[in-house]
């Protein structure tokens, strides 16, 4: 057999889908933010494409009328995921490297405890702040099933403050759990919500995220939905 021969031309090796992620409306849908900062946080291509929000299943889950939350929804691969926490452990195990989760054993598990917490709990708030980020509503009145949500979440964020240093939840760059609590920012926000000064820190390191300017600045670009009960036109 000659040594010049050519060797054979490896097979040419099937491409990678486009990651595509979607959503329902920018301005309403929390879990919708919070899949995108995510995927934003991966560092994998993808496209986005929105469901309109006045298809009847976005518009239940939207008013917390769905006994189940189908967006946001993850395309990639031949995987369909629509958890959000499916969606981030799935990114975590196909880029690593991009930090989704803490890199210490012990911030690594209170991040995926605080995560959990979030994604489970907190329904008070989610019923009596809505995301609405086209609202602002000051001297909001908090009652008190949404106020001791609230106090639990500051106590979470205030620990991970202290033990990590900030100025992100669990120190110099943002990750899962900042990407999970980044709504109830823009919430408290809406609503006239007072932080103390740890809390306020905080917020304020959220709103610079740029991803977060970015989904803002998308969100009062998008046709607006008349979605009368989020609206909260009339004092209450």
């Amino acid at each position: 057999m000659s040594e010049t021969r050519r060797r054979r031309p490896a097979p040419p090796q099937p491409k990678a889908s486009r990651a595509v992620l979607r959503i329902s409306s920018r301005n309403y849908s929390s879990w919708s933010l919070r899949g995108w900062l995510i995927l934003r946080l991966s560092g994998l291509p993808f496209d986005t494409e929105l469901v309109s929000p006045d298809d009847p299943a976005t518009r239940a889950e939207l008013l917390l009328q769905s006994s189940s939350i189908l967006l946001p929804c993850l395309l990639h691969d031949g995987a369909e995921l629509w958890d959000t926490l499916a969606i981030a452990e799935y990114l975590n195990e196909l880029r690593p490297e991009a930090g989704l989760l803490p890199a210490e054993r012990l911030a690594r598990a209170r991040c995926r405890s605080i995560c959990g917490e979030m994604h489970a709990g907190f329904h008070a708030l989610r019923s009596s702040l809505p995301m609405n980020l086209r609202a602002h509503v000051p001297g909001f009145t908090v009652w008190s099933a949404a106020r001791a949500d609230l106090e639990r979440i500051f106590s979470l964020w205030r620990g991970c403050l202290e033990r990590w240093g900030g100025p992100w939840l669990f120190g110099d760059r943002p990750c899962l759990a900042d990407a999970m609590y980044a709504p109830v920012v823009l919430r408290c926000r809406s609503y006239d919500v007072a932080l103390d000064e740890a809390c306020e820190g905080f917020a304020h390191t959220v709103l610079g995220w740029p991803e977060v300017q970015e989904w803002i600045a998308a969100a009062r670009q998008e046709p607006e939905a008349r979605i009368t009960e989020l609206e909260f036109d009339a004092e209450f």
